[in-house]
Protein backbone atom coordinates (compact mmCIF):
# COMPACT_ATOMS: atom_id res chain seq x y z
CA UNK A 1 0.00 0.00 0.00
CA UNK A 2 1.39 3.32 -0.95
CA UNK A 3 2.06 5.54 2.51
CA UNK A 4 -1.08 7.69 3.25
CA UNK A 5 -2.41 6.70 0.77
CA UNK A 6 -5.71 4.61 1.39
CA UNK A 7 -7.03 1.44 -0.30
CA UNK A 8 -9.36 2.14 -2.57
CA UNK A 9 -6.58 4.35 -4.20
CA UNK A 10 -4.07 2.09 -4.09
CA UNK A 11 -5.93 -0.34 -5.67
CA UNK A 12 -6.86 2.24 -8.60
CA UNK A 13 -3.32 2.10 -9.20
CA UNK A 14 -3.43 -1.03 -11.38
CA UNK A 15 -4.32 -0.17 -14.72
CA UNK A 16 -6.42 -3.21 -15.35
CA UNK A 17 -9.09 -1.69 -12.93
CA UNK A 18 -10.40 0.83 -15.86
CA UNK A 19 -12.48 -0.17 -18.70
CA UNK A 20 -10.67 1.26 -21.40
CA UNK A 21 -6.77 1.04 -22.55
CA UNK A 22 -4.51 1.66 -19.71
CA UNK A 23 -0.56 1.02 -19.34
CA UNK A 24 0.20 2.71 -16.62
CA UNK A 25 -1.46 4.83 -13.92
CA UNK A 26 0.35 8.31 -12.04
CA UNK A 27 -1.41 9.72 -9.18
CA UNK A 28 -1.65 13.32 -7.61
CA UNK A 29 -2.62 14.96 -4.85
CA UNK A 30 -4.18 18.39 -3.72
CA UNK A 31 -5.20 18.77 0.09
CA UNK A 32 -8.80 18.29 -1.09
CA UNK A 33 -8.29 14.89 -4.01
CA UNK A 34 -7.00 12.58 -5.57
CA UNK A 35 -5.91 12.47 -8.82
CA UNK A 36 -5.45 8.95 -11.24
CA UNK A 37 -4.16 9.63 -14.00
CA UNK A 38 -5.41 6.92 -16.35
CA UNK A 39 -4.64 6.30 -20.43
CA UNK A 40 -6.42 9.12 -22.13
CA UNK A 41 -9.09 9.68 -18.97
CA UNK A 42 -8.32 11.18 -15.56
CA UNK A 43 -10.05 10.29 -12.80
CA UNK A 44 -10.51 12.74 -9.77
CA UNK A 45 -11.81 11.35 -6.27
CA UNK A 46 -12.31 13.71 -3.40
CA UNK A 47 -10.85 13.12 -0.36
CA UNK A 48 -12.87 12.79 2.59
CA UNK A 49 -12.08 15.69 4.58
CA UNK A 50 -14.14 18.20 6.55
CA UNK A 51 -12.03 21.86 6.89
CA UNK A 52 -13.58 25.04 7.19
CA UNK A 53 -13.87 26.06 3.07
CA UNK A 54 -14.98 22.35 2.09
CA UNK A 55 -16.92 19.25 3.58
CA UNK A 56 -16.22 16.06 1.57
CA UNK A 57 -16.87 13.89 4.25
CA UNK A 58 -19.60 11.92 3.60
CA UNK A 59 -20.23 9.87 0.32
CA UNK A 60 -23.12 11.70 -0.74
CA UNK A 61 -21.58 15.09 -0.07
CA UNK A 62 -18.80 14.18 -2.71
CA UNK A 63 -21.30 12.78 -4.83
CA UNK A 64 -22.63 16.50 -4.95
CA UNK A 65 -19.52 17.67 -5.43
CA UNK A 66 -18.14 15.80 -8.29
CA UNK A 67 -22.05 16.80 -9.95
CA UNK A 68 -20.91 20.24 -9.44
CA UNK A 69 -17.79 20.10 -10.20
CA UNK A 70 -18.62 19.12 -13.81
CA UNK A 71 -21.09 21.83 -14.20
CA UNK A 72 -18.89 24.86 -13.41
CA UNK A 73 -16.23 23.42 -15.36
CA UNK A 74 -18.14 22.69 -18.01
CA UNK A 75 -18.69 26.73 -18.87
CA UNK A 76 -15.18 27.25 -19.43
CA UNK A 77 -15.63 24.68 -22.47
CA UNK A 78 -12.99 25.19 -25.45
CA UNK A 79 -14.75 26.14 -28.75
CA UNK A 80 -13.87 22.49 -30.25
CA UNK A 81 -16.32 19.84 -28.47
CA UNK A 82 -13.98 17.15 -28.67
CA UNK A 83 -11.14 19.08 -26.71
CA UNK A 84 -14.16 19.04 -23.73
CA UNK A 85 -12.02 18.35 -20.72
CA UNK A 86 -14.83 17.22 -18.18
CA UNK A 87 -16.79 13.83 -19.24
CA UNK A 88 -19.04 12.80 -16.32
CA UNK A 89 -19.47 12.10 -12.99
CA UNK A 90 -18.13 8.46 -12.60
CA UNK A 91 -19.52 5.69 -9.96
CA UNK A 92 -16.91 3.68 -8.45
CA UNK A 93 -18.52 0.27 -7.32
CA UNK A 94 -17.07 -2.89 -5.72
CA UNK A 95 -15.09 -2.83 -2.61
CA UNK A 96 -12.31 -0.79 -2.01
CA UNK A 97 -9.98 -3.51 -2.54
CA UNK A 98 -11.36 -4.67 -5.36
CA UNK A 99 -13.23 -1.39 -7.08
CA UNK A 100 -15.05 -1.19 -10.52
CA UNK A 101 -15.02 1.87 -12.47
CA UNK A 102 -18.68 2.28 -12.98
CA UNK A 103 -21.67 0.34 -12.45
CA UNK A 104 -25.10 0.94 -10.57
CA UNK A 105 -24.64 4.37 -9.55
CA UNK A 106 -26.74 2.83 -6.30
CA UNK A 107 -24.15 0.50 -5.58
CA UNK A 108 -21.10 3.45 -5.34
CA UNK A 109 -18.87 3.15 -2.84
CA UNK A 110 -17.10 6.65 -3.57
CA UNK A 111 -17.42 8.90 -6.99
CA UNK A 112 -14.68 10.56 -9.11
CA UNK A 113 -15.43 13.46 -11.95
CA UNK A 114 -14.18 11.44 -14.95
CA UNK A 115 -12.19 14.03 -17.55
CA UNK A 116 -10.58 13.50 -21.09
CA UNK A 117 -6.46 13.75 -19.96
CA UNK A 118 -4.72 16.15 -21.70
CA UNK A 119 -0.73 16.78 -21.93
CA UNK A 120 0.70 18.00 -18.86
CA UNK A 121 3.27 20.24 -21.49
CA UNK A 122 0.23 22.47 -22.02
CA UNK A 123 -0.73 23.50 -18.62
CA UNK A 124 0.14 27.27 -18.14
CA UNK A 125 2.41 26.66 -15.35
CA UNK A 126 4.52 24.02 -17.38
CA UNK A 127 4.39 26.30 -20.49
CA UNK A 128 5.86 29.16 -18.37
CA UNK A 129 8.48 27.03 -16.97
CA UNK A 130 9.91 26.38 -20.55
CA UNK A 131 9.56 30.41 -20.69
CA UNK A 132 7.18 30.04 -23.64
CA UNK A 133 4.68 32.04 -22.14
CA UNK A 134 3.77 35.09 -24.69
CA UNK A 135 1.82 38.35 -24.20
CA UNK A 136 -0.08 36.57 -27.10
CA UNK A 137 -1.51 33.81 -24.70
CA UNK A 138 -2.22 36.14 -22.08
CA UNK A 139 -4.13 38.48 -24.71
CA UNK A 140 -6.36 35.10 -25.91
CA UNK A 141 -6.97 34.23 -22.23
CA UNK A 142 -7.92 37.91 -21.31
CA UNK A 143 -10.53 37.90 -23.91
CA UNK A 144 -11.73 34.27 -22.85
CA UNK A 145 -12.38 35.50 -19.41
CA UNK A 146 -13.76 38.66 -20.23
CA UNK A 147 -16.29 37.02 -22.70
CA UNK A 148 -17.01 34.64 -20.16
CA UNK A 149 -17.50 36.66 -17.30
CA UNK A 150 -20.12 39.15 -19.62
CA UNK A 151 -22.57 36.29 -19.63
CA UNK A 152 -21.96 34.57 -16.11
CA UNK A 153 -24.90 34.73 -13.78
CA UNK A 154 -24.91 37.71 -11.91
CA UNK A 155 -25.44 37.79 -7.98
CA UNK A 156 -28.62 39.39 -7.42
CA UNK A 157 -29.31 41.87 -4.62
CA UNK A 158 -31.08 39.29 -2.73
CA UNK A 159 -28.00 37.32 -3.24
CA UNK A 160 -25.69 36.25 0.28
CA UNK A 161 -22.62 36.37 -2.11
CA UNK A 162 -19.90 38.54 -2.43
CA UNK A 163 -20.56 41.00 0.36
CA UNK A 164 -18.26 43.14 1.21
CA UNK A 165 -18.52 41.09 4.62
CA UNK A 166 -17.74 38.14 2.47
CA UNK A 167 -14.42 39.50 1.24
CA UNK A 168 -13.37 40.71 4.47
CA UNK A 169 -14.34 37.94 6.54
CA UNK A 170 -12.39 35.46 3.57
CA UNK A 171 -9.55 37.81 3.86
CA UNK A 172 -9.34 37.59 7.45
CA UNK A 173 -9.85 33.92 7.72
CA UNK A 174 -6.69 33.52 5.37
CA UNK A 175 -4.56 35.74 7.72
CA UNK A 176 -6.33 33.62 10.92
CA UNK A 177 -4.86 30.51 9.51
CA UNK A 178 -1.68 31.06 8.61
CA UNK A 179 -1.45 32.42 12.28
CA UNK A 180 -1.93 29.28 13.67
CA UNK A 181 0.66 27.21 11.05
CA UNK A 182 3.58 29.43 11.08
CA UNK A 183 5.65 29.41 13.97
CA UNK A 184 8.98 31.31 12.55
CA UNK A 185 8.71 35.17 14.33
CA UNK A 186 10.11 36.55 10.91
CA UNK A 187 7.03 34.95 9.37
CA UNK A 188 4.56 36.07 12.27
CA UNK A 189 5.90 39.54 11.64
CA UNK A 190 4.62 39.52 8.03
CA UNK A 191 1.46 37.97 8.30
CA UNK A 192 0.76 40.89 11.14
CA UNK A 193 1.83 43.18 8.71
CA UNK A 194 -0.04 42.38 6.11
CA UNK A 195 -3.19 41.82 8.79
CA UNK A 196 -2.86 45.27 8.94
CA UNK A 197 -2.49 46.64 5.58
CA UNK A 198 -5.76 44.29 4.64
CA UNK A 199 -7.39 45.52 7.64
CA UNK A 200 -6.70 49.51 6.32
CA UNK A 201 -8.16 48.65 3.09
CA UNK A 202 -11.23 47.21 3.98
CA UNK A 203 -12.32 50.03 5.49
CA UNK A 204 -11.21 52.09 2.24
CA UNK A 205 -12.72 50.04 -0.65
CA UNK A 206 -15.63 48.69 1.25
CA UNK A 207 -18.10 51.48 -0.62
CA UNK A 208 -16.74 50.51 -3.77
CA UNK A 209 -16.94 46.95 -3.17
CA UNK A 210 -20.67 47.52 -2.66
CA UNK A 211 -21.11 49.54 -5.34
CA UNK A 212 -19.49 46.95 -7.70
CA UNK A 213 -21.93 44.19 -6.66
CA UNK A 214 -25.04 46.82 -6.86
CA UNK A 215 -23.37 47.15 -10.33
CA UNK A 216 -23.43 43.45 -11.18
CA UNK A 217 -19.99 42.80 -11.04
CA UNK A 218 -20.04 39.81 -8.27
CA UNK A 219 -20.64 37.11 -10.41
CA UNK A 220 -20.23 33.02 -10.92
CA UNK A 221 -16.66 32.73 -11.68
CA UNK A 222 -13.84 30.06 -11.44
CA UNK A 223 -12.20 30.99 -7.79
CA UNK A 224 -9.08 29.43 -8.28
CA UNK A 225 -7.78 31.00 -11.69
CA UNK A 226 -3.32 30.60 -11.10
CA UNK A 227 -1.41 28.81 -13.80
CA UNK A 228 -2.00 25.08 -12.92
CA UNK A 229 -5.38 25.40 -13.31
CA UNK A 230 -5.14 26.93 -17.38
CA UNK A 231 -4.72 25.08 -20.31
CA UNK A 232 -3.36 26.03 -23.70
CA UNK A 233 -5.47 23.94 -26.33
CA UNK A 234 -4.35 25.67 -29.99
CA UNK A 235 -5.08 29.58 -30.13
CA UNK A 236 -6.98 29.31 -26.76
CA UNK A 237 -6.48 29.01 -22.84
CA UNK A 238 -8.76 27.54 -21.16
CA UNK A 239 -9.44 27.61 -17.06
CA UNK A 240 -10.07 24.10 -15.64
CA UNK A 241 -10.76 22.70 -11.95
CA UNK A 242 -13.02 25.92 -10.86
CA UNK A 243 -13.84 25.69 -7.40
CA UNK A 244 -17.63 23.52 -6.70
CA UNK A 245 -17.01 22.88 -3.16
CA UNK A 246 -17.93 26.59 -1.58
CA UNK A 247 -20.24 28.43 -3.20
CA UNK A 248 -18.70 31.59 -1.61
CA UNK A 249 -15.61 30.99 -3.09
CA UNK A 250 -16.65 30.97 -6.68
CA UNK A 251 -19.45 33.77 -6.55
CA UNK A 252 -16.92 36.82 -6.44
CA UNK A 253 -16.22 39.87 -7.84
CA UNK A 254 -14.94 39.15 -11.29
CA UNK A 255 -11.70 41.89 -10.54
CA UNK A 256 -10.87 38.73 -7.88
CA UNK A 257 -10.57 36.29 -10.54
CA UNK A 258 -8.46 38.22 -12.93
CA UNK A 259 -6.14 38.95 -9.77
CA UNK A 260 -5.51 35.45 -9.36
CA UNK A 261 -3.86 34.88 -12.46
CA UNK A 262 -2.20 38.75 -12.42
CA UNK A 263 -1.01 37.17 -8.67
CA UNK A 264 0.69 34.06 -10.12
CA UNK A 265 2.32 35.90 -12.90
CA UNK A 266 4.34 37.99 -10.39
CA UNK A 267 5.07 35.02 -8.10
CA UNK A 268 7.04 33.62 -11.46
CA UNK A 269 8.84 36.48 -12.34
CA UNK A 270 6.62 37.17 -15.47
CA UNK A 271 4.94 41.04 -14.07
CA UNK A 272 5.58 42.24 -17.41
CA UNK A 273 2.88 39.68 -18.46
CA UNK A 274 0.51 40.58 -15.72
CA UNK A 275 0.29 43.89 -17.15
CA UNK A 276 -0.61 42.75 -20.41
CA UNK A 277 -3.03 40.09 -19.32
CA UNK A 278 -4.96 43.00 -16.95
CA UNK A 279 -4.95 45.27 -19.67
CA UNK A 280 -6.01 43.19 -22.44
CA UNK A 281 -9.04 42.64 -19.57
CA UNK A 282 -9.96 45.80 -19.42
CA UNK A 283 -9.90 46.73 -22.78
CA UNK A 284 -12.58 44.13 -23.46
CA UNK A 285 -14.05 44.34 -20.10
CA UNK A 286 -14.48 48.25 -19.72
CA UNK A 287 -14.21 47.70 -15.73
CA UNK A 288 -12.52 51.06 -14.97
CA UNK A 289 -12.76 50.79 -11.23
CA UNK A 290 -11.31 47.30 -11.19
CA UNK A 291 -7.81 48.42 -10.96
CA UNK A 292 -8.93 50.04 -7.80
CA UNK A 293 -9.44 46.54 -6.20
CA UNK A 294 -7.05 44.74 -8.02
CA UNK A 295 -4.25 45.27 -5.42
CA UNK A 296 -6.26 44.15 -2.38
CA UNK A 297 -7.63 41.08 -4.57
CA UNK A 298 -4.02 40.15 -4.95
CA UNK A 299 -2.73 39.96 -1.31
CA UNK A 300 -5.67 37.96 -0.96
CA UNK A 301 -5.03 35.44 -3.45
CA UNK A 302 -1.50 35.17 -2.43
CA UNK A 303 -2.17 34.47 0.77
CA UNK A 304 -4.81 31.83 -0.24
CA UNK A 305 -2.30 30.17 -1.85
CA UNK A 306 -0.04 30.74 1.69
CA UNK A 307 -2.42 28.81 3.67
CA UNK A 308 -3.40 26.13 1.23
CA UNK A 309 0.45 25.82 1.54
CA UNK A 310 0.28 25.98 5.24
CA UNK A 311 -2.96 23.26 5.39
CA UNK A 312 -0.31 20.49 3.13
CA UNK A 313 2.61 21.40 5.56
CA UNK A 314 0.74 20.48 8.26
CA UNK A 315 -1.16 17.23 6.15
CA UNK A 316 2.88 16.32 5.12
CA UNK A 317 4.53 16.31 8.15
CA UNK A 318 5.48 13.00 8.73
CA UNK A 319 7.44 13.65 5.16
CA UNK A 320 10.84 16.12 6.34
CA UNK A 321 11.44 16.00 2.39
CA UNK A 322 7.95 17.40 1.51
CA UNK A 323 7.07 18.96 4.70
CA UNK A 324 10.17 21.59 4.06
CA UNK A 325 8.48 22.24 0.19
CA UNK A 326 5.13 22.99 1.71
CA UNK A 327 6.64 25.52 4.19
CA UNK A 328 9.12 27.60 1.61
CA UNK A 329 6.06 28.14 -0.28
CA UNK A 330 4.47 29.45 2.46
CA UNK A 331 6.91 31.85 2.91
CA UNK A 332 7.66 32.66 -0.97
CA UNK A 333 3.63 33.60 -1.02
CA UNK A 334 4.04 36.14 2.13
CA UNK A 335 6.56 37.47 0.92
CA UNK A 336 4.72 37.40 -2.70
CA UNK A 337 1.84 39.43 -0.73
CA UNK A 338 4.21 41.84 0.82
CA UNK A 339 5.87 42.83 -2.74
CA UNK A 340 1.93 43.46 -4.14
CA UNK A 341 1.02 45.22 -1.25
CA UNK A 342 3.51 47.32 -1.88
CA UNK A 343 4.72 47.34 1.79
CA UNK A 344 7.43 49.81 2.59
CA UNK A 345 10.87 47.50 1.05
CA UNK A 346 8.45 46.49 -2.07
CA UNK A 347 7.40 50.27 -3.01
CA UNK A 348 8.46 51.55 -6.74
CA UNK A 349 7.85 54.59 -8.16
CA UNK A 350 5.04 54.58 -10.73
CA UNK A 351 5.53 56.53 -14.23
CA UNK A 352 3.46 57.80 -16.74
CA UNK A 353 4.21 56.69 -20.89
CA UNK A 354 2.67 58.02 -24.39
CA UNK A 355 2.85 57.09 -27.34
CA UNK A 356 3.30 59.53 -30.82
CA UNK A 357 2.86 58.14 -34.38
CA UNK A 358 0.20 58.35 -37.12
CA UNK A 359 -2.63 55.38 -37.48
CA UNK A 360 -0.70 52.19 -38.55
CA UNK A 361 3.20 53.51 -36.79
CA UNK A 362 2.97 50.47 -34.44
CA UNK A 363 1.81 52.47 -31.67
CA UNK A 364 -0.02 49.37 -29.97
CA UNK A 365 2.37 46.39 -30.96
CA UNK A 366 5.23 49.04 -28.97
CA UNK A 367 3.36 49.45 -26.51
CA UNK A 368 2.47 45.62 -25.67
CA UNK A 369 6.30 45.65 -26.21
CA UNK A 370 6.73 47.77 -23.27
CA UNK A 371 4.74 46.61 -20.99
CA UNK A 372 5.89 43.17 -21.35
CA UNK A 373 9.70 44.33 -20.52
CA UNK A 374 8.55 46.65 -17.77
CA UNK A 375 9.43 45.51 -14.26
CA UNK A 376 9.26 48.85 -12.41
CA UNK A 377 5.84 48.01 -10.32
CA UNK A 378 2.73 47.32 -11.56
CA UNK A 379 1.15 49.04 -15.18
CA UNK A 380 -1.86 49.46 -16.75
CA UNK A 381 -2.35 50.32 -20.62
CA UNK A 382 -5.00 53.13 -21.64
CA UNK A 383 -5.48 53.24 -24.93
CA UNK A 384 -7.49 55.52 -27.17
CA UNK A 385 -9.78 53.74 -29.46
CA UNK A 386 -11.02 51.14 -26.85
CA UNK A 387 -11.83 54.97 -24.84
CA UNK A 388 -13.62 56.46 -27.45
CA UNK A 389 -15.84 53.47 -27.97
CA UNK A 390 -16.17 52.93 -24.09
CA UNK A 391 -17.41 56.61 -23.56
CA UNK A 392 -19.67 56.19 -26.08
CA UNK A 393 -20.98 52.67 -24.98
CA UNK A 394 -19.71 50.57 -27.02
CA UNK A 395 -17.57 47.56 -26.54
CA UNK A 396 -13.81 47.74 -27.88
CA UNK A 397 -14.08 45.68 -31.15
CA UNK A 398 -17.44 47.16 -32.12
CA UNK A 399 -17.71 49.27 -35.24
CA UNK A 400 -19.41 52.81 -34.38
CA UNK A 401 -20.16 53.95 -38.47
CA UNK A 402 -18.35 56.96 -37.80
CA UNK A 403 -17.67 58.83 -40.88
CA UNK A 404 -14.40 61.23 -41.00
CA UNK A 405 -14.90 63.95 -38.48
CA UNK A 406 -18.52 62.62 -37.47
CA UNK A 407 -19.85 60.62 -34.32
CA UNK A 408 -17.26 59.17 -32.45
CA UNK A 409 -14.48 60.89 -34.55
CA UNK A 410 -15.90 64.42 -34.08
CA UNK A 411 -13.46 67.01 -32.55
CA UNK A 412 -15.40 67.18 -29.22
CA UNK A 413 -15.57 63.17 -29.19
CA UNK A 414 -11.91 63.70 -29.65
CA UNK A 415 -11.56 65.94 -26.97
CA UNK A 416 -13.89 64.30 -24.65
CA UNK A 417 -11.61 60.92 -25.04
CA UNK A 418 -7.83 62.91 -24.37
CA UNK A 419 -9.93 64.82 -21.39
CA UNK A 420 -10.86 60.93 -19.98
CA UNK A 421 -7.65 59.47 -20.72
CA UNK A 422 -5.56 62.50 -18.71
CA UNK A 423 -8.50 62.02 -16.09
CA UNK A 424 -7.95 58.27 -15.87
CA UNK A 425 -4.26 58.24 -15.45
CA UNK A 426 -4.54 61.03 -12.70
CA UNK A 427 -6.79 58.76 -10.74
CA UNK A 428 -4.24 55.73 -11.42
CA UNK A 429 -1.05 57.52 -10.56
CA UNK A 430 -2.59 58.31 -7.18
CA UNK A 431 -3.44 54.79 -6.53
CA UNK A 432 0.54 53.78 -7.42
CA UNK A 433 0.26 52.17 -10.89
CA UNK A 434 2.34 53.68 -13.60
CA UNK A 435 0.37 53.98 -16.84
CA UNK A 436 1.05 53.96 -20.74
CA UNK A 437 -1.67 55.58 -22.90
CA UNK A 438 -1.91 54.37 -26.43
CA UNK A 439 -2.58 57.55 -28.40
CA UNK A 440 -1.75 59.35 -31.43
CA UNK A 441 -0.79 62.54 -29.44
CA UNK A 442 0.28 64.08 -32.88
CA UNK A 443 -0.77 67.77 -31.03
CA UNK A 444 1.97 69.27 -28.86
CA UNK A 445 -0.71 70.68 -26.40
CA UNK A 446 -1.91 66.89 -25.98
CA UNK A 447 1.31 65.88 -25.07
CA UNK A 448 1.77 68.79 -22.59
CA UNK A 449 -1.36 68.09 -20.98
CA UNK A 450 0.43 64.90 -19.88
CA UNK A 451 4.00 65.99 -18.94
CA UNK A 452 2.32 68.24 -16.92
CA UNK A 453 0.46 65.54 -15.03
CA UNK A 454 3.38 63.50 -14.85
CA UNK A 455 5.26 66.51 -13.22
CA UNK A 456 2.36 67.41 -11.26
CA UNK A 457 2.32 63.48 -10.19
CA UNK A 458 6.59 63.85 -9.25
CA UNK A 459 7.23 60.75 -11.50
CA UNK A 460 8.98 60.34 -14.63
CA UNK A 461 7.50 60.89 -17.70
CA UNK A 462 8.50 58.97 -20.85
CA UNK A 463 7.11 58.80 -25.22
CA UNK A 464 7.60 55.76 -27.10
CA UNK A 465 7.63 57.74 -30.36
CA UNK A 466 6.38 55.40 -33.54
CA UNK A 467 7.34 56.32 -37.29
CA UNK A 468 7.09 54.19 -40.59
CA UNK A 469 7.10 55.67 -44.38
CA UNK A 470 4.19 57.10 -45.50
CA UNK A 471 3.58 53.52 -48.23
CA UNK A 472 3.69 51.96 -45.24
CA UNK A 473 1.32 53.25 -43.21
CA UNK A 474 -0.73 52.88 -45.75
CA UNK A 475 -0.44 49.29 -46.36
CA UNK A 476 -0.52 48.85 -42.59
CA UNK A 477 -3.95 50.31 -42.51
CA UNK A 478 -5.36 48.39 -45.67
CA UNK A 479 -4.51 45.13 -44.32
CA UNK A 480 -5.96 45.80 -40.71
CA UNK A 481 -8.91 46.83 -42.46
CA UNK A 482 -9.11 43.45 -43.68
CA UNK A 483 -8.12 41.55 -41.40
CA UNK A 484 -10.40 42.65 -38.73
CA UNK A 485 -10.52 42.45 -34.63
CA UNK A 486 -8.98 45.62 -34.05
CA UNK A 487 -10.16 48.50 -32.07
CA UNK A 488 -9.12 51.14 -34.35
CA UNK A 489 -11.56 52.45 -36.91
CA UNK A 490 -8.39 54.80 -38.37
CA UNK A 491 -9.30 54.44 -42.73
CA UNK A 492 -6.74 55.83 -45.29
CA UNK A 493 -9.36 58.97 -45.27
CA UNK A 494 -8.13 59.25 -41.60
CA UNK A 495 -4.42 58.85 -42.10
CA UNK A 496 -4.09 61.82 -44.83
CA UNK A 497 -5.87 64.05 -42.60
CA UNK A 498 -3.74 62.83 -39.71
CA UNK A 499 -0.97 64.30 -41.93
CA UNK A 500 -1.77 67.97 -41.95
CA UNK A 501 -2.50 67.34 -38.03
CA UNK A 502 1.15 66.00 -37.21
CA UNK A 503 3.20 68.28 -34.83
CA UNK A 504 6.74 67.05 -34.59
CA UNK A 505 7.72 66.22 -31.32
CA UNK A 506 10.08 69.42 -30.08
CA UNK A 507 13.61 69.16 -29.20
CA UNK A 508 12.48 69.13 -25.14
CA UNK A 509 9.72 66.56 -26.04
CA UNK A 510 12.43 64.22 -28.09
CA UNK A 511 14.50 63.61 -24.72
CA UNK A 512 11.65 61.89 -22.77
CA UNK A 513 11.57 59.58 -26.13
CA UNK A 514 12.46 55.92 -25.19
CA UNK A 515 13.82 53.53 -27.45
CA UNK A 516 11.76 50.89 -29.29
CA UNK A 517 14.30 48.34 -29.37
Amino acid sequence: MLPDVPPLITALMDPSRYPHKVDQVELMQTHGAWVLLAGNRAYKIKKPVALPFMDFSTLDKRHTACEAELRVNSRFAPADPASRIYLCAQAITGTPTHPVIGGDPSQAIDWAVQMRRFPEAVRLDHVADRGELTPGMMQALARHLAGFQASAAVAGPDSPWGTPDDVAAFARDNLASLRLTVTDDTDLRMVNSLSHWTEAHIGQLTPLLQQRRTDGRVREGHGDLHLANLVRMGDEVIPFDAIEFNDALRWIDVASDIAFTWMDLWRIGQAGLAHVLLSEWLDVSGDVTAPSLLPFFAVYRALVRAKVAGIRWTQLRTSVDQASSALQEVRTYLQLASQLAELPLHRPSPCLVITHGLSGSGKTWASTRWLAAHTGGRAIRLRSDVERKRLHGLAALAASGSGLNTGLYSPQAHGDTYASLLSRSRALLDQGWTVLVDAAFLRQRERQAFAELATQARCPFHILACEAPPDELRRRIRERQARGGDASEATLAVLEQQFGWLEPLTPTERSFVLPLG
